[in-house]
């Protein structure tokens, strides 16, 4: 019997007081993660140091015609360039093809089928990364993949709960909190193959996490929400005279923080090529490997969740808990100050290297900032979504990332033409004035989602 949404699933509480389903979709999470983070940690290192110099980028399949494309979209690019704008190309395709993804599983294919599917196209385009002259068929894979799993996979988290149950954002938590553990071990594993033994190592360790994703989901199968697919199209739920509103006030939402995701994506873009180039990244005669700084990332989201997680119950004991809106507005404050913190950084270095305290202090700040934003912005989008469009609308919240991944690309190529100094701080202003703006249209963003200014993040 499927114990997944309604009352069912209120009663169901055997995995940390959340129904059993939530386990294996937050255990898929965490290792479609670990494959698409261990990937994307060798990405922009392995096109800007390898795959895109003159020796080797004429045996990549299709890439004068796929060049000469870009380059009549964002003009001439050196090779630094290239890499960092057909990283910001990729990932913000990964996040586009949610919406579509998330569209054909609610009406068409069904979320399961949509998930599985999706992974199987994943774990290919992982395996062709072994070959050189496969490249643009590989991301092709990885990015159709993704937008039928991401979306879908998400709004199961929501399909478990009702719309008021309280536990719906620790779900969400946790979800992020999986999120966070594949992309920690990801660049550890896959980024310790691919730099030091062979890339294709890297990428072909990222396709096996793929393919254990897909087992945990088929074996969790009974623990998932029922699928609405098959069902009468009367008994399907329909957009309401007011969704529309909803619909463009989460859309509003979800542009803002884009300007969030421009500065974040940096992280996994231009930063790796400014760790290699401007940090002293050597501890006692060893040298830390470019890829462990993304573990670093994720290993400060998993300490300080649990500090975060304290503090909002803290608060909400007292009345004081920020709304949702209120935290993303933080959450891009602190963003902002961790790329000022990068530019003091390179200031006080004086053109020699970079300490490694630096890059250290950044990633906690940054993971404070990101708790603020990711798994709010996501559970804010579900809770308010309409039923008829909510895995879609899921799969919107992606969108934004879609737009902070083309846009940091694009950014990408300033890092050759002004200052390190100077780049980080241009991030650090994007990303404050997407706090500005949360702090200015919360009252109206939120009547149009017709929820309460109070609602708990």
């Amino acid at each position: 019997m499927n114990e997944g949404g309604g009352k069912a699933a209120s009663a169901d509480k055997l995995f940390l007081g959340h129904p059993r389903g939530l386990a294996f979709i937050v255990f898929t999470e965490a290792w479609e993660r670990f494959s698409f983070y261990g990937m994307q940690a060798l990405l922009v290192l392995y096109m800007a140091t390898y795959l895109f110099q003159p020796e080797n980028i004429g045996g990549v399949a299709g890439f004068a015609g796929f060049r000469t494309g870009v380059e009549a979209v964002f003009g001439p690019l050196s090779i630094q360039a290239l890499a960092t704008q057909v990283f910001g190309l990729y990932v913000g395709l990964i996040y586009f093809m949610p919406v579509l993804g998330g569209l054909l599983g609610d009406r068409w294919i069904g979320r399961r089928r949509a998930v599985l599917l999706g992974g199987a196209l994943m774990a290919v385009g992982h395996f062709l990364m072994a070959f050189e002259s496969l490249f643009l068929p590989a991301l092709s894979a990885l990015i159709l993949g993704a937008g039928l799993l991401k979306g879908n996979l998400a709004a199961q988290v929501g399909d478990l709960y009702s719309k008021d149950d309280p536990r719906r954002d620790t779900a969400f938590s946790l979800y992020v909190l999986a999120i966070n553990i594949g992309a920690f071990v990801a660049p550890l594993v896959c980024g310790t193959l691919g730099e030091l033994y062979g890339w294709h190592y890297g990428f072909g360790a990222a396709g096996i996490g793929m393919l254990v994703g897909i087992v945990i989901y088929v074996r969790g199968s009974q623990w998932l929400p029922p699928e609405r697919i098959g069902k009468d199209a009367g008994e399907r739920p329909r957009l309401a005279p007011g969704d529309w509103r909803i619909i463009v006030a989460i859309l509003v939402m979800l542009a803002i923080t884009a300007l969030f995701w421009t500065a974040q994506s940096q992280v996994w873009n231009t930063y790796p090529l400014w760790i290699r180039a401007r940090v002293d990244r050597e501890i006692l005669g060893l040298m830390v490997p470019v890829t462990w700084f993304q573990s670093l990332d994720s290993l400060a989201v998993l300490i300080f969740a649990p500090a975060v997680l304290w503090f909002w119950r803290f608060q909400a004991r007292r009345s004081a808990e920020p709304g949702d809106l209120p935290k993303i507005a933080i959450g891009c404050l602190v963003f902002a100050a961790a790329m000022v913190w990068l530019s003091v950084g390179e200031l006080l270095s004086g053109g020699s290297a970079v300490s490694l305290v630096w890059p250290v202090i950044f990633h906690f700040i940054c993971a404070w900032s990101f708790l603020y934003v990711g798994p709010i912005a996501l559970a804010l989008t579900s809770r308010a979504a309409p039923p008829a469009v909510n895995a879609m609308m899921v799969g919107s919240y992606y969108l934004a990332i879609f737009a902070g991944g083309i846009a940091s690309g694009w950014l990408g190529r300033f890092y050759e033409t002004v200052s390190p100094s100077a780049f980080w701080f241009i991030h650090a202003a994007v990303v404050g004035a997407g706090a500005l703006l949360l702090f200015a249209f919360k009252t109206q963003l939120l009547q149009a989602m017709k929820l309460n200014p109070r609602t708990p993040g």
